[in-house]
């Protein structure tokens, strides 16, 4: 029997010519394509012919394969990049603010056990009351009066013989000299519940990202301005801090926008070995990074200016404080997340006070 047949009557056919006749009856191709797929010709239940449309062999799916597993192992590595990216910044908080921590349990003196502060027997200091806490001179309502009424001494500060009142230095500066040479003073702001070290380099790219014991950290250190004098003598005083998102270093300055926080204590303080320096807000703002307020250095004009600007657009009522040309300020500044500005909040020198340890004697 000849192989070209139909199944159902038997009957012998003459095979196709050509191209022509019925393609089913061709047996089964090979494609010439690398043999990735063929195409077979297959009889179903009533014996007709049909032809089986091509499958694609594994070889694309085990691609896809390897794309999905280099794909996931991609984003594991990128989770696992950024947990330790987290992980390092978290490391860097808790080390700044451990550091700061111990420096506050170390070396900040509390005053009421360091001694009674009355007057020697012979004393040629004025009469009067040592003054032993600078919490009890940050209520504007009574603090003239606890000056007027404090023990005087006769000191020179900025190139001046003066009599000024005798406080209680808390900090305990021959100590901190020994961990860094650097120190010029300690701030702090009893509204915000800060109090940090301050240090002094050469450039003002030292501190940014080191702590007061030079380690590297991404806090860095509360640090004066380069330029200005340590003695705290400019007519503007620049002080620099962080804002760090969890509050430490200066990232609670912003707080004192708040009306009714900065009426509950307008002042921060700069402790020095000789001399406490009491600052009275008067200005609370947002200004250009490049602006005035990093100016150190005026004439008397410009300096007006600069003051008349600053108390203009502050951000907060100060009350009528009146600052002049003979004012000291002291400048704070911290950053807002852009770039192109910084927040500041500026107080004018109110006091100087001696220092003092807790028998009366004046500090070196």
């Amino acid at each position: 029997m000849s192989r070209y047949t139909d199944g159902d009557n038997k009957r012998n056919t003459q095979p196709p010519q050509g191209n022509r006749g019925g393609r089913y009856n061709e047996p089964p191709r090979r494609h010439d394509d690398g043999g990735r797929y063929e195409e077979r010709l297959h009889r179903n239940d009533d014996g007709r012919r049909y032809r089986e449309e091509p499958r694609r062999k594994k070889g694309g799916s085990v691609i896809g394969n390897i794309i999905s597993t280099l794909v996931l192992l991609i984003a594991i590595g990128v989770f696992c990049f950024a947990g330790w990216k987290l992980y390092g910044y978290y490391r860097d908080y808790k080390a700044g603010t451990d550091e700061y921590s111990a420096l506050n349990d170390q070396y900040v003196i509390d005053p009421n056990t360091s001694g009674n502060g009355d007057q020697s027997e012979g004393s040629t200091e004025a009469p009067g009351e040592i003054l032993k806490t600078v919490t009890e001179l940050e209520n504007p309502e009574t603090v003239q009066t606890k000056r007027d009424n404090a023990a005087k001494a006769e000191v020179v500060e900025n190139q001046t013989q003066q009599q000024l009142p005798k406080l209680v230095n808390p900090i305990n500066f021959t100590d901190l000299k020994a961990i860094n040479e650097e120190i010029i003073g300690w701030i702090r702001i009893g509204a915000l519940d800060l109090s940090y070290p301050v240090a002094q380099a050469a450039d003002n790219d030292f501190y940014l990202h080191r702590t007061f014991e030079k380690a590297d950290n991404f806090a860095g250190c509360i640090f004066l301005n380069c330029d200005n004098t340590r003695y705290l003598t400019d007519q503007n005083s620049i002080v620099y801090g962080h804002n760090m998102k969890n509050g430490s270093m200066f990232g609670s300055l912003k707080k004192f926008k708040d009306q009714e926080l900065y009426d509950s204590n307008p002042y921060f303080w700069i402790f020095t070995p000789q001399f406490l320096y009491q600052y009275r807000i008067f200005s609370v703002e947002t200004v250009s990074s490049m602006g005035d307020p990093y100016i150190t250095r005026f004439t008397t004009d410009k300096f007006q200016e600069f003051i008349e600007e600053c108390q203009s657009k502050s951000e907060v009522d100060n009350h009528g404080v009146e600052v002049t040309t003979n004012d000291r300020i002291v400048t704070l500044s911290t950053c807002t997340g852009d770039t192109s500005t910084r927040l500041i909040v500026q107080g004018r020198l109110e006091q100087v006070y001696a220092s003092v340890d807790g028998s009366g004697s004046l500090t070196e």
